[in-house]
């Protein structure tokens, strides 16, 4: 008894574990579209969720806001995208990348893959420059291409079309693992083979390096990175108290220049490993994680 009660002080699932775990329930509720093989297509479709969960994946209840912008751009030769850009400006300005460490679905599977036991890639100049690529794509795939083709009346979704890998699991693979849609992998064709290559690799390239496609490919993680310094919730630091040991970017599995900036996911790692306590995890004036609310040292961000 005493072993398995140690075994599980070692393993027990965090608060933002749990979180993330709660998340991807709730974006994936629609379970009769996993026994059917259906897409919901109900009402609750229309609203987007915060983190990146594929519209088209048989139990999702909500739309993916990286879809339903570019779907937005595409269509905005007849209609503005006022709906989406709002939605995300809202989930920017309250959250902010709080749902990439906390909310997103793609996250907590990345962290997953992580875990396996394999030699680690740690970050480094070169993962630091690779981590603007992602803002490329955002302004490639996401803006420019399917507001190209929006103008001349045909709507593209590129990020979706092209390379998104979270699409092709969730949606794609999550599809075609159901018998009932056997007769769909005859629709399949070099399209869908580049596009399951690029899973993948990002798949494998996750094994190695810390939430590699967060990092360098997401561009809902790009957008949400914009609000870095004006969202309500992120970790603080508090100036009068912090030091400049670096302590906390040393420890932070991501490329940080800074806490809080807008390569930070806040998961809270740097809230244990703070010397000085002078970091926390707040909404406003609320502390959700400070050095009075952690449960064990690495415990937030494992």
């Amino acid at each position: 008894m005493d072993k398995l009660k140690a075994w599980w002080q070692r393993h027990r699932p965090t608060t933002r574990r749990l979180a993330q775990l709660y998340a991807a329930v709730l974006y994936n509720a629609h379970i009769r579209g996993f026994i059917e093989g259906k897409i919901y297509t109900g009402p609750a479709k229309a609203v987007c969720v915060p983190g990146l969960n594929c519209y088209s994946c048989p139990g999702a209840v909500g739309a993916c806001p990286l879809g339903a912008l570019q779907n937005a751009i595409a269509a905005s030769a007849n209609r503005p995208a006022f709906y989406v850009v709002g939605m995300l400006m809202l989930f920017g300005l309250t959250l902010g990348r709080v749902i990439c460490g906390w909310l997103c679905p793609v996250g907590l599977i990345q962290e997953l893959l992580h875990k396996l036991p394999t030699p680690k890639l740690k970050k480094s100049r070169v993962t630091r420059a690779l981590s603007w690529l992602k803002y490329i794509i955002l302004a490639v795939f996401v803006v420019a291409i399917p507001l190209y083709y929006a103008l001349r009346r045909v709507p593209l979704p590129a990020f979706c079309k092209y390379i998104c890998p979270a699409g092709t699991l969730e949606g794609a693979v999550g599809l075609l693992s159901n018998p009932v849609n056997a007769d769909l992998f005859s629709m399949l064709g070099p399209l869908f083979t580049r596009k399951f290559v690029i899973m993948v690799v990002m798949a494998t390239a996750c094994v190695f390096v810390y939430r590699a496609f967060c990092r360098f490919v997401c561009p809902l993680g790009a957008i949400y990175g914009l609000f870095a310094r004006v969202a309500l919730m992120g970790v603080r630091v508090e100036e009068a108290a912090c030091t400049g040991c670096g302590a906390c970017q040393r420890a932070c599995p991501v490329d940080i220049r800074r806490v809080g900036d807008h390569e930070c996911v806040h998961c809270g790692l740097c809230v244990d490993v703070c010397p000085e306590k002078a970091i926390s995890l707040r909404a406003g004036r609320f502390t959700l994680m400070g050095p009075e609310t952690a449960r064990r040292e690495g415990g937030a961000a494992r």
